[in-house]
């Protein structure tokens, strides 16, 4: 199970850190997975973690202002998220069982099977 928190509201420029919290499950050799969905158009992928090399890889849209981690030890992973623009309103989703290998595999949103719920994220001009 995982739950996805630390969304808000912030202006355009702030920063939020959200974390995805794994429970009843080790997350260590799991890769991890953080989508969004913006009102009234399809999920996308952000950017994800490898399990156990912890390699990241992040969506064109978000590379360089957005940083994925993890910490095993606390079963959490979380995405920094700098330099926010609007168009990052979105709901933030935090999502395992899939690949993340390289840039392309973010986008994997349809083969990523467990999904937590959202956490709203909102960025005012």
């Amino acid at each position: 199970q995982l739950q996805a928190s630390g969304g808000g509201l912030v202006q355009a420029g702030g920063s939020l850190r959200l974390s995805c919290q794994a429970s009843r499950f080790t997350l260590e050799t799991f890769a991890i997975g953080w989508f969004r969905q913006a009102p009234g158009k399809e999920r996308e992928g952000v950017s994800c973690v490898k399990g156990r090399s912890g390699n990241a890889y992040y969506s064109n849209s978000v590379k360089g202002r957005f940083t994925i981690s993890r910490d095993d030890a606390k079963s959490t992973v979380y995405l920094e998220m700098n330099n926010l623009k609007p168009e990052d309103t979105a709901v933030y989703y935090c999502a395992t069982g899939g690949p993340c290998y390289s840039d392309a595999d973010v986008h994997s949103v349809n083969l990523y099977g467990a999904w937590g719920q959202g956490t709203q994220v909102t960025v005012s001009s």
